[in-house]
């Protein structure tokens, strides 16, 4: 289990965009992954998370759906 942490825009584009955070999990945890911008983007599903590992913690930046 990983430690995830949420910015307020994350959060705000979960909610306009109707993603649970089981969802983003499983982008985290099964996805696959890119480098963007110095960033990490994990797609899983219809889900894309913009997030960053720091000291073992993972925080995510934003929220998509891939279309």
């Amino acid at each position: 289990m990983v430690d995830i942490r949420y910015s307020a825009h994350a959060r705000q584009r979960m909610v306009e965009r109707g993603i649970t955070e089981n969802e983003v999990r499983y982008a985290l945890e099964k996805g696959s992954k890119r480098r963007q911008d110095g960033r990490i983007v994990a797609s899983y599903s219809y889900v894309e998370v913009v997030f960053k590992i720091i000291d073992d913690v993972y925080y995510v930046i934003t929220v998509m759906v891939r279309w």
